[in-house]
């Protein structure tokens, strides 16, 4: 039997929720709708100040943006003329306030209260996907390779490269063994510098048009490039802890406000640079022209999904750098570029409510697969009567 999920994604860029709604069968998906809503520039900005607030404004945050993830789910069923009734379960992944796997204490904090969601929309709802992974000893991410596994694991060799705020690589198929690890930056530096030089009249490069007229500052690639994520094995995962505005003012300095097209070029082209060396370092064979006897079987193709798929110089940049390998669109595959994550919560939350482990160890660094996330039951059809509250248990 077909099943209806819809999936809910805040990305590290912070500029909407991406909403997506699909019918899973077996290993087959088809996506029935998807919808992009961007966020009011004031809760945008919250979010973006996330782990500088206190106690209070990070509670009022946590409630506002599960009324926004409760508005974008029921905005999209209608748009669909499905009703919430139909849907099995919301798989959200909520909005990354703190991530740090590698802390004396390990901890990850996403917000977006979840019960809102169930309470607004009816449904049951699957959300924290990250904390049970991080308390069975891995990074909390990638999750999105156990989607990628499942539904993408039995063809050819390929990469799968997400490019939301941070970029993040699956590589599946046939004879290969499943690894998956955050590349690094994907437009997260990209956007604060087109914000910060524009004083916020911009939100992003639409398709890369003010990179393509700026020039790459190579001795800035080799700095970025110097830094000690890029360095350690996977599994490994990152986030706004690393790549944010400090290190764009570190890096570039008065550059920023002398030249920011320049920047802006530097930055497009440093995530594609990062993602292929990040391949080279890490998947050498994938990437590595020919094949001999023993050999692990070469990449046939670079599959992208994410904002970054519509910023044609970032893409440009990384048809060119990853040649011969063929650099394509997820779309190909009848998904759209930035229902890929959605699509994958959905699947995540599904396989939750049926008892189904629905993460990757090897990718995570788990030392034992689990179920991740927290169920919220979906809303009560039956009035709440008041009465005598029994004292046995």
């Amino acid at each position: 039997m077909p099943s209806l999920a819809l999936g809910l994604m805040s990305g590290t860029s912070c500029d909407g929720i991406s909403a997506a709604l699909a019918r899973f069968q077996g290993r087959t998906l088809r996506v029935l709708a998807e919808q992009t809503v961007p966020y009011p520039q004031r809760l945008a900005r919250l979010l973006q100040r996330g782990a500088a607030l206190s106690a209070g404004e990070l509670s009022s945050l946590n409630m506002a943006l599960g009324e926004q993830l409760a508005r974008a789910a029921l905005r999209l069923l209608r748009a669909a003329k499905i009703p919430p009734a139909r849907v099995e379960v919301i798989g959200s992944h909520g909005h990354t306030i703190y991530h740090g796997p590698r802390d004396a204490v390990p901890s990850t904090l996403q917000i977006g209260e979840p019960a809102v969601i169930a309470q607004r929309t009816g449904i049951a709802v699957v959300a924290d996907f990250r904390p049970r992974d991080l308390a069975a000893g891995g990074e909390g991410a990638p999750l999105v390779p156990a989607f990628d596994e499942a539904f993408f694991g039995d063809g050819a060799p390929r990469a799968l490269q997400n490019i939301g705020g941070i970029a993040n690589v699956t590589i599946v198929g046939r004879g290969v063994t499943t690894r998956a690890f955050d590349t690094g930056p994907g437009n997260c530096l990209i956007d604060l510098a087109v914000q910060r030089s524009s004083r916020g009249r911009l939100r992003y490069d639409a398709s890369g048009r003010l990179a393509r007229r700026g020039r790459i500052d190579h001795r800035a690639i080799e700095r970025l490039w110097r830094l000690s994520y890029f360095r350690r094995p996977p599994p490994k995962s990152t986030g706004r802890e690393l790549f944010n505005a400090a290190l764009v003012t570190q890096i570039f300095g008065s550059t920023l406000t002398r030249a920011p097209l320049d920047v802006l070029a530097t930055l497009t082209y440093f995530t594609a640079f990062s993602i292929v060396e990040s391949l080279r370092r890490f998947a050498p064979a994938c990437l590595a022209s020919g094949r001999g006897a023993g050999r692990p079987r070469r990449l046939q193709e670079v599959i992208v999904s994410g904002g970054g798929v519509h910023n044609r110089t970032l893409m440009a940049h990384l048809t060119r750098l990853c040649a011969p390998v063929a650099v394509r669109s997820i779309e190909r595959y009848g998904i759209p570029a930035q229902a890929k994550e959605p699509v994958a919560f959905a699947f995540l939350a599904l396989q939750a409510l049926r008892g189904r482990i629905n993460h990757l160890p090897q990718a995570t660094g788990a030392r034992q697969a689990c179920i991740l996330g927290a169920l919220i039951p979906k809303r009560c059809q039956t009035p709440f009567k008041a009465g005598k509250v029994s004292d046995t248990f």
